[in-house]
């Protein structure tokens, strides 16, 4: 009998991806559609529902025709999804209110200041790991209730539904049968009680959202439905749901406290496995659930960093350098005393400084400075970013921090040993390179696979992660600290306000 398959469906924010893997986690076959975007205002960004579950549908068939296999040998379908991302649809049509709300969305932020300025967030971050800000779902939602005609009325009498894109896409797939999510999307949304893992009345009174129009929550892994059978040729169970950056951390097998990933795109998503502490963050990251296995809910600490490899992009289009292989080339080429410190914040600072309004500075310069030593503080910046938000975590959760931990790396950067080398110098952390880097797909086919019963248990489906190849760092402490130094005197000085975090 031939080995069952597990089909990911990565819903993210650029694009609709399906990738066919083997119970060893090898890729078979993939298949991928772009996905518009759609700018109705300043600051406002939205996506076609509708058009996401057709990619979604395409997808699917598509990755499987790709690796020569076929549907019946498809046990199960795992979904990962871009996470604060929001629908809200009418149950009887299947069809969407509005255009869904993206997670970079900022038209709830005057929402947001408000509930600030009413001193709610400390409640807010207590109950649910996350601060105020029009990045999750929950000011998201209220807004299409406020904002698309009769949207409360309809809701109030039960012919709307509302979710993240894992939700729609399991309620679009199973025909209406399930709507349902799991406990990772559920976390990103303001109105989960993480702790409690149900939703919150208190948050929902707060953010005015009925709770009649909320999905189901269930574990990572577990029937969630069945597609419909004319979708993919057959009835295919799916079996496995995490957001995109909880099944990246089970992608790289993070299921152990202490264990950590990062992502390093555009910007850059840094989680670390706290086990089954939920740390309350003094330096505001985010508590999060990573995994919910058999009822049992594991939590991660999470920064964002919103400049990494768009810094490397900032030197090619803004300075005219070739491409980002030229850029690397550059860097390679500085002065092993360069002390030129670039704070990329093109868009403000995410964690843990969380400032706004703060603005990009290069610092350091002197006349023996060039693209060389500019190219390297681009680099550098990732690094001395990573640095300080394993700093805010050991700080918040010294007990996930065991010895010997690995910073285990993903996304468009990490395909560089180079940088990966410079990661671990400058971070003082050893730097593990995956060798594969659809971590997010390959993490969502776990969990179905857990679900489905074709791995015995957690450890057994983490043990398909991608292999790794180590770094391990190479500067001397003083060396280390005297650059990261550097680093944090220029944060300061581009910072709009004095509540630095004490690093």
């Amino acid at each position: 009998m031939a080995e069952p398959l597990i089909l990911a469906l990565d819903q993210g924010t650029t694009s609709t991806r399906a990738i066919l893997f083997d119970l060893s986690g090898k890729a078979l076959g993939e298949a991928a559609i772009p996905l518009a975007q759609h700018y109705p205002a300043d600051g406002w960004v939205e996506h076609d529902a509708i058009e996401i579950y057709e990619a979604a549908v395409q997808v699917m068939n598509q990755a499987v025709a790709a690796a020569g296999r076929r549907m019946d040998e498809v046990a199960t379908i795992g979904i990962t999804n871009q996470r604060e991302t929001v629908v809200l649809w009418d149950r009887h049509t299947g069809l969407p209110a509005h255009r869904a709300v993206v997670w970079q969305d900022r038209r709830t932020a005057a929402r947001c200041e408000a509930l600030r300025l009413e001193g709610a967030e400390a409640r807010v971050t207590d109950v649910t790991g996350l601060l105020i800000d029009p990045y999750f779902s929950g000011t998201k939602l209220a807004w299409l209730l406020d904002n698309v005609p009769d949207a409360r009325t309809r809701a109030q009498a039960g012919d709307l539904l509302a979710g993240t894109i894992d939700t729609w896409l399991i309620w679009k797939l199973t025909g209406g049968a399930s709507h349902v999510t799991d406990a990772t999307n559920a976390s990103r949304t303001l109105l989960f009680d993480i702790r409690a893992q149900v939703w919150s009345d208190e948050m929902l009174a707060l953010l005015d959202v009925p709770r009649a129009i909320l999905p189901e929550v269930r574990d990572c892994a577990g029937l969630f439905g069945e597609t419909l059978p004319d979708l993919l040729g057959r009835a295919i169970p799916i079996c496995g749901v995490a957001g995109d950056q909880q099944a990246a951390l089970m992608g790289q097998g993070c299921i152990a406290p202490g264990q950590m990933k990062a992502t390093y795109g555009t910007g850059c998503f840094l989680l670390v496995n706290t086990g089954g502490s939920a740390p309350k963050s003094g330096t505001r990251l985010l508590t999060t659930v990573a995994a919910r296995i058999d009822g049992q809910a594991t939590f991660a600490l999470e920064g964002a960093i919103f400049i990494a490899g768009a810094a490397i992009g900032w030197l090619v289009e803004g300075l005219g350098v070739e491409s980002p292989a030229a850029a690397e080339a550059l860097a390679r080429r500085a002065r092993p005393d360069n002390a030129v410190i670039l704070v990329p914040a093109f868009t403000g600072l995410g964690a843990p400084w969380w400032d706004a309004e703060a603005r990009g500075a290069l610092m350091g310069l002197t006349r023996d400075a060039g693209l060389p030593e500019i190219a390297a503080a681009a680099y550098d910046a990732c690094a001395y970013q990573t640095a300080d938000l394993i700093s805010a975590m050991r700080s918040d959760a010294p007990e996930a921090f065991g010895a010997g931990s690995e910073l285990r790396i993903d996304g468009g950067m990490s395909r560089s040993p180079w940088f990966a080398q410079r990661l671990a110098d400058l971070t003082g952390q050893r730097v593990a390179r995956a060798s594969y880097e659809e971590t997010t797909a390959l993490g969502a086919a776990l969990f179905a696979g857990l679900g489905a019963g074709l791995y015995p248990d957690l450890a057994a489906a983490a043990s398909a992660r991608p292999t790794t190849e180590p770094a391990d760092p190479s500067f001397s402490d003083a060396d280390r600290a005297a650059g990261q130094a550097r680093w944090r005197d220029a944060v300061r000085r581009v910072l709009s306000h004095d509540g630095a975090p004490a690093l």
